[in-house]
């Protein structure tokens, strides 16, 4: 039985451990932190709990394939329950000021048609253009590795890749559909899901909201971290193992191949390794082979660009808000288009645009009872664009101009006097506990030049026996997505495993 290490039990990590174990591989997880997920970590304090990163679950059925694949019913796993509203958007204290977005089609356009017909008509061809390029980018480039350079310069990709038109900013091609700010900004804010700025960032990325709209937003029972756990329960199930406050600390490489893994007090001597550490992390750090790491050189992964980073709010409050109806909130700052070029160009944000999270409306174990958990988050610059430091002076600052911002919202008015816990994180956080590189929580910047075949694929170029998986790697950020990573990390090996030529 061939061995397997898998370098950190982040959502990838222990997506390609499961399918690897049930694919008959002996496969050891070796983690930094004593708990599984990553940054899908879990922040317990003071009888609150909390999701650490990712909050939001779209495309249910990419969560699910991992425990379908190994025969298991997922809701005994993942229990699920769709929203709807599947979130509250905010553009000011009025009632007027508010909007609930469902992913029912028949209450969408009952509140589109109540901003404008033009704008709901608008809106039916914005779904309509971008449904078909999303199932352009499913079929030809998510779910599908670029191992080669012809797998992409080739004249039916190329025929493929101009019908996803990418050129385009995701603000401009939205506002060829709909012409109300408010609209515009509700369906392309969510580029910041992976850290890119809708100013600029590829107009594919508005298959996002489009995601949510025609397949909802999922809640978890227990919060984001059920997912963590309850890989790392299957793969125990299955027969693997983790190590926990295990840092890796180099990937053995000889003769351009791996061989194994250095912990500080031992070797670990493996036919396959697989990296679900940050890639840049990773190939600057773990990857000390000159000749091993390629084009992937210091300097040119100083030079990347990195995504946004976020400063998160933990709080634990003692009473509960009924005012606020959703789990999900945005609260979108009178100039969201200068808070966007503001974090993109390093500034500190005055007045900035944030995202309201509270597990607890939909399960009260994540608070004591009677009580809500407020998980807030501002989108930021990362280390290596930031021209101010993050010191204590500027973790008041943000929370001072959020907590200033809530007070507004109904029913927080009192909001400040009102926490009884507290806890944060910041992009330095990110760096320290999770080798986040930069701070940048969703890895690589997904521009044209780090996506697709541009981006670091899953087999490593220059190493065989060399995986990586994970949100810097190829097809990119956000949790479905770096589910997919996996996936395709996990095929590469077996395919080469078995002697088949791509």
């Amino acid at each position: 039985m061939k061995k397997i290490a898998v370098i950190g039990a982040g959502v990838a990590g222990l997506a390609s451990a499961i399918r690897l174990q049930h694919e008959g591989y002996e496969v050891e997880i070796y983690e930094k932190e004593a708990i599984p997920g990553g940054k899908m970590h879990q922040i317990k304090k003071d009888g609150y709990t909390f999701d650490l990163g990712p909050s939001i679950v779209m495309m249910p059925q990419i969560y699910r394939e991992v425990f379908e694949l190994a025969g298991r019913n997922p809701d005994d796993y993942i229990p699920m329950k769709r929203l709807d509203p599947m979130y509250t958007a905010f553009f000011g204290t009025e009632d007027k000021d508010k909007f609930d977005v469902s992913s029912d089609l028949v209450k969408l356009m009952e509140s589109l048609e109540g901003i404008s017909d033009e704008d709901a008509k608008g809106f039916l061809s914005y779904l309509q253009d971008i449904y078909s390029r999303f199932i352009v980018a499913k079929d030809h480039f998510l779910q599908r590795p670029f191992r080669n350079a012809l797998d992409f310069y080739n004249p039916f990709m190329i025929k493929q890749a101009l019908k996803l038109k990418t050129f385009d900013s995701a603000n401009h091609s939205i506002g060829k559909f709909v012409k109300d700010k408010r609209l515009q900004q509700m369906l392309s804010f969510q580029t910041l899901y992976i850290g890119v700025s809708p100013v600029n960032g590829p107009s594919l990325y508005t298959i996002i909201p489009m995601i949510e709209l025609l397949y909802g937003v999922w809640f978890i029972e227990g919060g984001m971290y059920t997912m963590a756990k309850s890989m790392e329960r299957l793969f125990l199930e299955l027969g693997g193992k983790v190590h926990y406050n295990s840092p890796v600390e180099k990937i053995l490489i000889k003769d351009k191949q791996a061989y194994g893994i250095s912990l500080h007090d031992k070797e670990v001597i493996a036919d396959y390794v697989v990296c679900n550490a940050d890639f840049p992390y990773a190939i600057k750090n773990l990857v000390q082979d000159t000749a091993a790491k390629g084009k992937y050189t210091d300097k040119k992964v100083d030079s990347m660009k990195y995504s946004c980073s976020c400063f998160i709010m933990y709080l634990g409050m003692d009473r509960k808000y009924e005012g606020v109806d959703q789990l999900h909130n945005f609260v979108f700052a009178e100039d969201l288009d200068k808070n966007l070029e503001d974090i993109f160009a390093g500034k500190l944000l005055d007045n900035p645009s944030y995202y309201l999270y509270m597990g607890s409306k939909m399960d009260q174990s994540m608070a004591p009872e009677g009580k809500d958990g407020l998980y807030l988050l501002v989108p930021v610059s990362d280390l290596s664009i930031a021209d101010y430091e993050w010191t204590e002076e500027t973790i008041q600052h943000y929370r001072s101009e959020v907590l200033n911002s809530l007070k507004q919202l109904k029913g927080f008015e009192n909001v400040e006097n009102e926490i009884v816990s507290e806890s944060y994180m910041t992009p330095i956080d990110f760096k320290e506990k999770f080798n986040a590189y930069n701070g940048a929580c969703f890895g690589l910047r997904p521009n044209l030049l780090q996506s697709n075949h541009f981006r670091p694929q899953a087999k490593a170029k220059n190493c065989e026996n060399l995986y990586f998986a994970g949100s810097s790697t190829h097809p990119g950020a956000g949790v479905p997505i770096v589910l997919m990573s996996a996936k395709i990390a996990t095929e590469e090996l077996i395919l080469d495993d078995r002697g088949v030529k791509a």
